[in-house]
């Protein structure tokens, strides 16, 4: 079986472009088992040093670095499986196998909060689009208006694209926010509570209509009832009628504003 440590790949020991032709073609004639098996090892370990430079260029995307190295490790292995030899050169084909391979992890394990394929794609549109724009030194961070007319794309979509750019990691509630004062605080303090008079606004509209059906004299025991805090027997003998007859009314009334509201027969 063919070595990949040939004298010239001895000599460029550090380089992470090693002379494998050899055991490349070597290994298209071999079939399946121990001997494929072990020059397809021997393979993947000289080209592994691409690999991980490969992945050390998508560093700080918030990523363990030997995670990635892994990643693109996995990619080398498909790419040494899948290498025709008569189609070009290793390097060629292994480099976007690779890569393919890393951008692929980011997009499908790295996001906290999961976000359509389509955001994912306008975040890659527009990273490209901001580097190409700013390539000259000194050169003013580019506006919607401009990436939107230098990709293609509408504002909008240039919009949804800056947000998912720094979308990777969601904070957690208990974070602290650091302001130019000493007083610190979480991030859960600057959200909104549930507020129950929103609650209250929604349920008295949907109740009018059917309170405004109502005969006068039912009204005027509801609003008495619910709005003026009075007790049945206050309110029976204000109106001169039993506490039990107003009991049955404020029921019967309920009901059918209820059912006005649910939209369904009382």
């Amino acid at each position: 079986m063919p070595s990949t440590t040939s004298s010239g790949a001895s000599r460029r020991a550090h380089h992470d472009r090693p002379e494998t032709e050899r055991a490349f073609r070597h290994l298209a004639g071999l079939p399946p088992g121990l001997e494929r098996e072990l020059l397809c090892e021997e393979l993947v370990a000289a080209w592994l040093p691409m690999a991980h430079r490969i992945a050390y260029t998508f560093r700080n995307r918030g990523e363990n670095l030997d995670d990635l190295r892994q990643v693109a490790a996995m990619g080398l292995v498909k790419a040494v499986n899948r290498y025709e030899p008569g189609r070009g050169a290793f390097e060629s084909y292994a480099v976007p196998t690779i890569t393919g391979e890393l951008r692929r992890h980011f997009r499908d394990h790295t996001w906290d909060v999961r976000v359509p394929r389509r955001v994912q794609e306008l975040r890659n549109r527009i990273r490209y689009a901001r580097r190409e724009l700013t390539q000259t030194p000194g050169s003013p961070e580019p506006t919607a208006a401009q990436l939107a007319a230098h990709t293609g794309l509408t504002t909008q979509e240039v919009h949804d694209g800056l947000e998912a750019l720094d979308a990777y990691q969601s904070l957690s509630l208990d974070a602290d926010m650091h302001t130019a004062s000493d007083d610190g605080y979480h991030l859960a303090d600057t959200l909104g509570a549930p507020d129950p008079g929103y609650d209250l606004v929604i349920d008295r509209q949907t109740a009018r209509e059917g309170l405004r059906h109502l005969p006068e004299r039912e009204q005027t025991i509801l609003y008495l009832r619910f709005f003026r805090g009075m007790t049945q027997s206050g309110i029976a003998e204000q109106l001169g009628l039993s506490q039990m007859h107003v009991s049955r009314l404020i029921t019967k009334s309920c009901s059918q504003v209820r059912a006005e509201a649910m939209g369904v027969a009382p």
